[in-house]
């Protein structure tokens, strides 16, 4: 079979190695990584003088606050009214479970290490935090409180204070109303508008993200000046938690499928090899899926059917890795703001990360309003979002890598409940070949994928 991958945007020849390190200095990423290493240099070079560029990374921080809102209303609502009954039964069920699963595992594994690692606890800030959300996140108040502040009265009032959990559960029942709306009268002039209404936010958020460079050097300047070298090993220590979180993970994808497959552990390395190249070269699990699909077919035999289903809802639900960086993020941010975070706090860091897995919210180069929305959702000052984003290549990598093996394994699983995994192939001893995939009908599930990693 000949192998396809998604549309790049590649227009211009390989060059020369000087043009091609040029294109690569020019690329979003490496200009984030380069601001954040003059800034950290500048801060730690300058001392306290570096808190007079805050402002300016402050600003770009709230550029991206005053998205959220109406990119999270108009997200959940297309995405909830938009569904339908299509792909139900015992192959969706058996796929949902594992995935929703495995993404509570990844979700607990990130607490406890970051419990234990303290990877934000290095961090030292002199300067005052939000009275608000000191007071928020130092008052504990009962479950049943807990679950009424769910709901609010105004809705205007809490998206004007972007209280997130009940903007949240508002645009879920507007969701569901509109999609109600939409089966009895056919009407989906509503639905359209709040599409473009998403498409228009996205389009300011990559406005803004022009920018992401010098906010990114103007926070960690201002983070390097005040709190020293310590932004260094906090960065290192987030990396290093989350590749933990990622090994661990993948371990324990490895047992179960062994224990219930009762297929060879060591054969898998060898036929997950292409496809982690791929994804960790890429940091993108839609360039990788074309590979992922015929990978799991041809080499791990498993069938047709349950690989196209499968893998193409693990495009938005098989965001493992995703889910385990999202937790990290705010056990993280808690930490280095010195707040301590109820039972009941953790919980719903747990479930917005899950929600985030599921495909809610797709944001081109989406991890900083991700950060945002974590962080402004469980009450958590934002100052060290700027570290994270400065890192954020290297945990992308992680998350990728996580998040393209796991929804093999996960079809692995899958396939075995319903006797669908070749062994003859698996073992090398058949040859099976995969059908082409339908790149346009993909396009969607590409760009919700894109965003997770």
């Amino acid at each position: 079979m000949s192998r396809t991958v998604p549309p790049m945007p590649l227009t211009e020849s390989p060059g020369t190695p000087a043009q091609r390190f040029g294109r690569a200095l020019r690329h979003p990423a490496a200009l984030i990584g380069i601001a954040a290493i003059a800034g950290i240099v500048f801060g730690l070079a300058v001392g306290d003088w570096a808190a007079n560029l805050k402002f300016v990374g402050d600003m770009f921080i709230r550029l991206i606050q005053m998205s959220i809102v109406p990119l999270v209303m108009a997200s959940v609502i297309v995405a909830t009214g938009s569904l339908t009954g299509t792909g139900m039964g015992k192959l969706a069920g058996r796929t949902f479970s594992w995935m929703i699963g495995f993404s509570v595992i990844a979700a607990v594994v990130a607490w406890g290490l970051s419990a234990l690692i303290q990877p934000g606890a290095g961090m030292v800030f002199e300067g005052e935090l939000d009275p608000a959300l000191q007071e928020s996140a130092s008052q504990a108040t009962g479950w049943q409180d807990t679950i009424l502040g769910f709901v609010s009265t105004n809705i205007f009032s809490a998206m004007s204070t972007a209280t997130m959990v009940p903007i949240i559960l508002f645009s879920l029942l507007f969701g569901l109303a509109l999609n109600s709306y939409i089966a009895k009268t056919g009407n989906r002039l509503v639905l359209d508008l709040l599409d473009q209404v998403q498409q228009i936010v996205l389009t300011m958020i990559r406005f803004v993200m022009y920018i992401a460079p010098i906010g990114v050097f103007c926070l960690l300047a201002a983070l390097a000046g005040d709190v020293g070298f310590a932004v260094v090993t906090s960065a290192v220590a987030y990396l290093g938690t989350t590749l933990i979180g990622v090994v661990i993970i993948t371990l324990m994808f490895v047992v179960v499928v062994t224990v219930r497959t009762r297929l060879s552990p060591w054969r898998l390395p060898a036929k997950l090899a292409e496809q982690t190249v791929v994804a960790v070269t890429t940091t993108s699990s839609a360039v990788t899926f074309p590979t992922v699909l015929r990978n799991a077919v041809e080499k791990v035999g498993i069938s047709q059917r349950v690989a196209n289903f499968t893998l193409s809802v693990g495009l938005t639900m098989g965001s493992y890795g995703a889910v385990l960086n999202y937790m990290i993020v705010v056990m993280f941010l808690a930490q280095a703001g010195r707040v301590d975070l109820t039972i009941g706090q953790v919980v719903l860091g747990m479930a917005l990360a899950i929600l985030l897995n599921m495909g809610t919210i797709t944001v081109p180069g989406g991890f900083p309003v991700v950060a945002m929305f974590l962080a402004t959702s469980v009450g958590l000052p934002i100052e060290a979002i700027g570290l994270l984003i400065a890192v954020d290549w290297f945990t992308g990598i992680f998350r990728t890598f996580l998040n393209v093996n796991g929804d093999t394994m996960v079809a692995m699983l899958v396939a075995q409940s319903t006797d669908e995994i070749d062994r003859d192939v698996y073992n090398g001893t058949a040859v099976v070949s995969a059908t082409e995939i339908d790149e346009v009908a993909y396009r969607e599930r590409f760009a919700k994928a894109d965003a997770a990693d």
